[in-house]
């Protein structure tokens, strides 16, 4: 009969419909994830503005040179989005890290690839300096990439304001203290701080105490109190917050004294150091500062109105360490057009782009030093480049909940008044439960 016939022809007909929807979905994925394989890579990262047109034209080089697209996703929560694309099993191919910390953390989730399989061996025995390797390696591997890097231990001042006044600089904190009180006898204030910075406020105040740190503990303590080996409320750990709050507690040798320090944001306060007089005579702050310089007053030539001098050394047994940040990739999928992605950043090449484009550091000690954009610039490079101990951020390589939460709030309780003790107790109680 015909409604039999009707119905066995409708339930083929839509067996073949479904077939078809199935093949023409298995077909869509072969050819997408044969699209991948041929030539793409997926990266993510925090760039935006002028930091993610630098980048562009480092991938539009790769590009140029393999024919392998690079896939940027960019987001401004980083450390959320990557854990959660780890968690659900389809991280990218590359990232940006947040830190050594956040390095340590995938490294124990089996989610980074050793780069030492990856990246040349002559790439890293001849061209990157061996300060660079040790911060990505953890547990016998090498995780993570020093892409480019900026300098934390520099003094910012103006040579000629220092010069009509008979300043020297210093090269010692012994020499840094008779600067101070030379600076106060005579009516000046030493130091522009502003630790205000939205929900980041305090990451100043960290850098301060973290270069204090490495130059009166040195670089082993350092490591240890990073990594939570010793307590916080260590007399080695209490001693650089004293030796910061003497500073920053003081309105004889901070301008506005702390009140100021604490609502002045981080990026206003070098300000104070351009003024005619000026405010203050000295400011401490990473490599990037130039760009605040240069928002403040656009007239200042960097490297003759405002130049640099090293955060001086406090003892002599632990010299003149380098304190800095930087941008960190690890690689967290096994692909051919990732490894080949990663020889490129680790190249001169590459990071030529970079440091022409955002006067930013770069870590191959083969970079022609012509394509840095001043002599200031280019100073730092050597200065980065040939120092004997270099240190990650260490907020940045301590767990979120110390680096980014009770060390940040702290240094704020400290510089606010609250007793010293008190505050280390509270970071520890912290530091307790994140280890």
């Amino acid at each position: 009969m015909q409604p039999v016939t009707f119905t066995k022809t409708k339930e083929v007909l839509e067996l073949k419909r479904s077939v078809f929807v199935v093949f023409s979905l298995l077909l869509v994925l072969v050819l997408t994830l044969g699209a991948s394989a041929q030539g793409v890579v997926t990266m993510m990262g925090v760039w935006g503005g002028q930091e993610l047109e630098a980048f562009q034209e480092v991938m539009d080089a790769f590009k140029a040179k393999t024919g392998i697209t690079v896939q940027f996703e960019g987001t401004r929560d980083l450390p959320t989005l990557l854990q959660t694309r780890i968690a659900a099993g389809n991280p990218p191919d590359i990232a940006a890290l947040p830190g050594p910390g956040a390095m340590k953390e995938y490294v124990e989730q089996g989610a980074l690839v050793d780069l030492s399989g990856v990246i040349a061996e002559k790439t890293l025995n001849e061209d990157i300096n061996d300060a660079w390797i040790e911060l990505g390696t953890y547990k016998d591997g090498l995780y993570a990439l020093m892409f480019a890097a900026d300098i934390k231990s520099l003094v910012w001042y103006r040579p000629a304001e220092f010069a009509a006044r008979g300043y020297e600089v210093p090269t010692t904190w012994a020499e840094m203290e008779a600067l101070m009180d030379q600076m106060v006898a005579n009516g000046d204030t030493p130091w522009a701080i502003g630790l205000e910075s939205g929900a980041a406020s305090g990451w100043v105040a960290t850098d301060w105490i973290e270069d204090i740190m490495l130059r009166t503990a040195g670089p082993d303590v350092y490591d240890q109190w990073v990594d939570h080996e010793i307590p916080w409320t260590d007399p080695r750990v209490q001693e650089a917050f004293e030796i910061f709050g003497k500073i920053t507690r003081n309105s004889d040798y901070v301008y506005g004294g702390p009140v100021t320090v604490l609502s002045t944001n981080f990026g206003d306060s070098v300000a104070e150091i351009l003024t005619d007089p000026p405010r203050a005579m000295m400011h401490r702050q990473a490599s990037f500062v130039t760009s605040f310089i240069l928002d403040a007053n656009p007239d200042i030539v960097i490297g003759e109105d405002v130049a640099f001098f090293g955060f001086p050394m406090i003892k002599p047994e632990h010299g003149s360490p380098m304190l800095g940040a930087g941008d960190m990739i690890g690689q967290f999928n096994e692909t051919p057009e990732a490894a080949e992605f990663m020889n490129f950043l680790a190249s001169a090449e590459a990071q030529e782009i970079w440091a022409n484009r955002l006067g930013k550091l770069g870590t191959n000690n083969k970079i022609n030093p012509a394509v840095y954009p001043d002599d200031l610039t280019r100073d730092m490079a050597t200065l980065l480049n040939e120092a004997d101990v270099f240190r990650f951020d260490g907020s940045d390589s301590m767990p979120a909940a110390i680096g980014a939460g009770a060390f940040w709030e702290g240094t704020l309780m400290y510089v606010g008044g609250d007793d010293l003790i008190d505050v280390l107790e509270f970071i520890e109680s912290v530091a307790v439960d994140s280890y």
